[in-house]
């Protein structure tokens, strides 16, 4: 039946793209966030002598890989390392026969692992037959108390950019690629904009380094267009599921806004070290909360993906010159050739038919980005 109806065959057709996103976006969203567990979660125990190295010993050999312990002296040498976020949690061990054991913690970093920080060590304090105290050393702004707000603003940036990837690349298909690029440039300057103005005045998400964090807003934006944008150029029609899998499936996923590589499998875990999501959402907490400890990595993270946005840019520039070079070879060989003057008329005349078509694709192609 499809072969021999043209406009179900078209239907069907662009039916892959909505059912490619969906088997997609399951497999990546129930892959990365349907059972988070512990995988080697970095706690302390607090404590000096004997006594804090046979307890942390003990809490290792009960959790096995899901924790790696360590002890440390001071209740100090704890929140330094809070602080620079070498370690999730500490648990400070009570004097005997006075005080509550303490487990401190930094949510600013991530507030699903402090959940499960607790999870960890409030049955631990039981046993003990003692209460536990929980401080919290870094804590969120009160206008984010989850912390999730970055990954959210993450979300907007990203739509923001993939979207626009349609229109410059599909519309924007008549203009020069440095034309192009110049509008990727503007464009993803005001969808960082846009997104200071959500982390700022209207949702006071970042109450410092609001200007730092529209910087790395632009980077983050700059870097998805230019590779989207490079990447229309050979995948067309599919550019928007393309898109949507580099900054939507494996981004979002692995960023660590939800939960950190230590709470996810092995594959979504590795992703954190060097995807571009994970490179603003950390390098935003760091920026905001932990006094720009390790920003300096996050932010050569968004500036790798900006350089590869740049080749692929590069690479199609060089690609759409050679079709040109190609089409005006073959339009004056077929001219030179007096056989074939009939034939050039013809496809003369078969050209506004042709444009009309090439428009009917791009509009196509833009409803599809739209209804993502």
């Amino acid at each position: 039946m499809p072969a021999r109806n043209p406009a179900l065959r078209h239907v069907l057709t662009h039916l892959l793209t909505p059912l490619l996103m969906c088997v997609g976006m399951g497999l990546a969203y129930l892959g990365a966030f349907a059972h988070p567990e512990p995988h080697h979660l970095p706690v302390a125990v607090v404590g000096s002598g004997a006594e804090a190295k046979v307890f942390a010993q003990t809490v290792k050999d009960k959790a096995g890989d899901a924790l790696d312990v360590r002890t440390l002296d001071t209740r100090a040498d704890a929140v330094d390392l809070l602080k620079t976020r070498d370690i999730d949690g500490a648990y400070v061990l009570g004097d005997k026969g006075s005080g509550a054991p303490e487990l401190i913690v930094a949510s600013a970093g991530s507030d699903t692992t402090v959940s499960v920080v607790q999870k960890i060590f409030t049955p631990v304090a039981a046993e003990q037959g003692d209460p536990l105290k929980v401080t919290d050393v870094v804590p969120t702004v009160d206008d984010d108390p989850t912390g999730q707000g970055l990954f959210f603003l993450l979300v907007a940036l990203s739509i923001g950019s993939y979207a626009s990837v349609a229109v410059l690349g599909g519309a924007g298909a008549a203009l020069r690629m440095r034309a192009r690029a110049l509008l990727v440039v503007g464009v993803s300057g005001v969808v960082s904009l846009i997104g200071a103005a959500f982390a700022g005045p209207l949702f006071h998400l970042a109450h410092t380094n609001l200007w730092g964090l529209w910087g790395m807003a632009w980077l983050y934006s700059a870097g998805i267009l230019f590779v989207g944008v490079g990447l229309h150029t050979f995948l067309k029609r599919w550019t928007t599921l393309g898109v949507m899998v580099l900054f939507v499936m494996l981004n979002f996923t692995s960023s660590g806004g939800i939960f950190r590589p230590e709470l996810q499998n092995g594959f979504f875990g590795s992703l954190h070290a060097f995807w571009n999501g994970a490179g603003f959402v950390e390098g935003a907490r760091s920026l905001i909360y932990f006094g720009h400890h390790d920003l300096a990595r996050n932010l050569w993270t968004l500036v790798a993906w900006l350089a590869v946005g740049l080749v692929v840019i590069g690479v199609a520039a060089l690609a759409e010159r050679r079709r040109e070079h190609t089409a005006a070879a073959t339009t004056t060989a077929r001219h030179a050739a007096p056989a074939a003057a009939p034939a050039a008329d013809s496809a003369s005349a078969s050209a506004p038919a042709s444009a009309s078509a090439e428009e009917d694709v791009v509009e196509e192609e833009l409803e599809e980005t739209v209804g993502v």
